[in-house]
């Protein structure tokens, strides 16, 4: 999973353009909220454009296409799926069944268009009440899903209660998200933070994300990206211990060691890995 994915508003150039340089370790083109009605079709041509000659230089690249519900999807889909693309930011995923109705889509798309079957990933996005409720079954219902997201402007939008800056709001709501993600062998990535200036609120929102198991954040500016960088890599004392905890484990060989007063068993060894294993992929 990537540590930053950067939204990028489909209908402007100028930020289009900008992307190009942004080391976000992914990129989401969006044809959703950021662009008007009356400029979502020439918003599709230009993310078209964009794919095609995007340097991708190991990122991957995305689009947020408008939801099932919006009769805009398949115009949306028509328009971006190619070579290029790497994924759908599926907007306002409720249920399980829209993923099975929009893989049926992709399979067909894929078919004719040469692509290999199942190549078009996607990411689910849980904005409401609802899409909570079903999140267990969303995780499982499609082999391209690789992950799922939670969108906490919409989400708490539906359960009609403000944002807080300490975010106690999402705690539940994030918990379960980056549980159901995990029970499924797949990634939680955390929505963003609408005030793009305010980045030690960003930070403070990005902790709390991944001290519950999600593995990035969404950003809606550049300057967000460094910070979600940082959060989501193990820091330096963390990464000694983990490299403490696998050498002493490895060489006992035995089911239960010491390290520095600390018993270490098993799932204490296989956390170390994973800890190492973010630095190395």
């Amino acid at each position: 999973m990537p540590r930053s994915l950067l939204s990028v508003p489909g209908s402007s150039e100028r930020f289009l353009a900008k992307a190009r340089d942004v080391p976000a370790e992914g990129i989401a083109f969006d044809l959703e909220d950021s662009v008007a009605p009356a400029d979502k079709a020439s918003a599709r041509r230009l993310v078209a454009d964009c794919l095609a000659d995007f340097p991708s230089q190991g990122r991957m690249l995305w689009v947020r296409p408008n939801a099932l519900d919006s009769g805009l999807l398949e115009a949306d889909l028509d328009a971006v799926v190619g070579p290029g693309l790497h994924g759908l930011h599926l907007p306002k995923v409720d249920d399980a069944e829209t993923l099975v109705r929009v893989g049926h889509y992709l399979d067909y798309l894929e078919a004719v268009r040469g692509l290999d079957a199942g190549s078009v990933r996607l990411m689910a996005w849980i904005e409401s009440a609802a899409g909570l409720a079903d999140v267990e079954r969303i995780c499982r219902a499609s082999p391209r899903l690789d992950g799922v997201s939670l969108g906490s402007e919409d989400y708490t939008t539906s359960l009609g209660v403000p944002r807080t800056r300490d975010g106690r709001e999402l705690a539940y709501a994030r918990a379960r998200v980056a549980n159901a993600a995990a029970a499924a062998g797949i990634g939680a990535i955390d929505g963003p933070e609408a005030d793009y200036r305010d980045v030690e609120l960003f930070t403070d929102q990005a902790e709390s994300a991944r001290n519950v198991g999600f593995a990035g954040k969404f950003c809606i500016h550049p300057g967000q990206v460094d910070a979600a960088h940082h959060v989501f890599a193990p820091g330096d004392a963390e990464l000694g211990w983990a490299r403490s905890v696998r050498d002493a484990f490895e060489e006992a060989g035995a089911g239960v060691v010491t390290v520095a007063g600390m018993m270490v068993d098993r799932p204490v060894y296989l956390r170390a890995l994973r800890t190492l294993g973010v630095m190395d992929g």
